[in-house]
């Protein structure tokens, strides 16, 4: 079977390197990338995955499926990119590996059990339909969540941070400047909650940290700023503390709002993410398998301090997220123009390649295996305290 998987992968070499340049060449905003899922769907169409489009009525989401019955193997894509900047954390490989371990594991499939998914996730960057679809029962019935993410150095799976972002609209009076400069305004609100939370930051602790940005303080000096808005991203290990943190927020807005007499509005401007929490049976897996493959030289966990929207669905199925070095010098950073460029090159070619064949034999290993498939289960029940009995297969 592994040799199968391994022959039908060298036979679409050079499409794999084409829809890796497709998307490079046609970098689209998050939730505006028509281009990207229409190739992507095209492809899994063409290969036998009944495809449901503008999935969840997300127009640039899609559900693809080979196969029927458990185990569900379930692999991510992520292709939206950065306006003016292009692909510069490589999505465009994201997709291309999930596409073409999928598209393989699926050659095999009829001839043993299980089923192969493909998830088009748009809007990486603003929000993730991972979320939307992780919060309408996506991933309930998915046995496990395999994808790759390209970056300087090759590691495995690591922990990302908690996100909880918040808006923050404080609404007071209109009026002529110069003759209301004795009352307090939203403009002030905003400056006097940006300064306590500044104070308030030294007893986050040294893992929490709250990032803020002032969106809307007034149109013209001329006139009392009457709406102020701002937006936070409240940052912690663990969601349980972002939300200690927000009702330190949600506290310190109330309290302003009573000493100025102005009203105000906390709401969220984004869906939060959960912390991720990498599968160790997986992680071992894969990495075994991305040595058999050819990529030898494996980091271990490469914890983040950023966010990952896999997060979530890390707290509903087994999931991992490695990392893949497609940069041929040690001198191109990640998410730089640079990097963009070296998605392209003849190097990430190859890596892509290799991590593409290993994201397909952990994928087989896991259908083969009844007993593997209990350990991931039963790694996830600890690494979470639940006790959940695994998906029949």
């Amino acid at each position: 079977m592994k040799q199968s998987i391994i022959s039908y992968l060298s036979s679409i070499r050079n499409e794999i390197a084409d829809l890796s340049k497709y998307l490079y060449n046609n970098p689209e905003e998050s939730f505006h990338e028509y281009k990207a899922c229409n190739y992507l769907i095209n492809i899994l169409k063409s290969n036998g995955f009944e495809v449901i489009e503008k999935y969840l009525d997300i127009p640039t989401a899609f559900h693809a499926q080979f196969g029927s019955g458990h185990p569900k193997i379930c692999y991510i894509c992520e292709y939206d990119a950065i306006k003016n900047l292009g692909h510069i954390v490589g999505h465009n490989l994201i997709s291309t590996m999930s596409i073409a371990a999928a598209t393989s594991l699926s050659k095999i499939t009829p001839k043993i059990h299980g089923s192969v998914i493909v998830l088009g996730c748009p809007g990486e960057f603003v929000g993730s339909a991972k979320i939307t679809m992780a919060k309408q029962g996506t991933f309930n019935d998915i046995d496990v969540v395999l994808m790759a993410h390209p970056d300087v150095v090759t590691a495995e799976s690591g922990k990302s941070m908690a996100v909880l972002p918040l808006k923050i609209t404080y609404q007071s009076e209109s009026g002529l400047s110069y003759r209301n400069q004795r009352n307090y305004n939203a403009l002030d609100a905003c400056l006097f909650t940006f300064n306590s939370l500044n104070l308030l930051k030294k007893g986050l602790g040294q893992d929490s940290s709250i990032d803020s940005v002032i969106i809307n303080g007034g149109d013209s000096p001329y006139l009392m700023p009457d709406k102020s808005e701002s937006k936070f991203y409240i940052r912690s290990p663990k969601m349980a503390e972002c939300c200690k943190i927000e009702n330190k927020i949600r506290t310190l807005v109330k309290t302003t709002s009573e000493l100025m007499n102005i009203k105000y509005n906390v709401c969220m401007h984004e869906l939060p993410y959960d912390e991720f929490i990498p599968n160790r049976t997986l992680s071992r897996v894969f990495s075994h398998n991305l040595k058999e493959s050819g990529i030898i030289d494996i980091c271990g966990p490469k914890d983040t301090n950023s966010s990952l929207s896999l997060g979530t669905v890390s707290n509903i199925v087994p999931c991992i997220h490695p990392y893949i070095s497609i940069c041929s010098r040690n001198s191109i950073k990640y998410s730089s123009e640079e990097f963009a460029s070296a998605t392209v090159s003849y190097y990430a070619q190859d890596k892509v390649f290799r991590a593409s064949q290993a994201l397909a034999l952990t994928g087989l290993d896991l259908i083969e295996s009844r007993s593997l498939m209990l350990d991931v289960r039963n790694d996830f029940c600890s690494s979470h305290k639940c006790v959940k009995e695994p998906a029949p297969f």
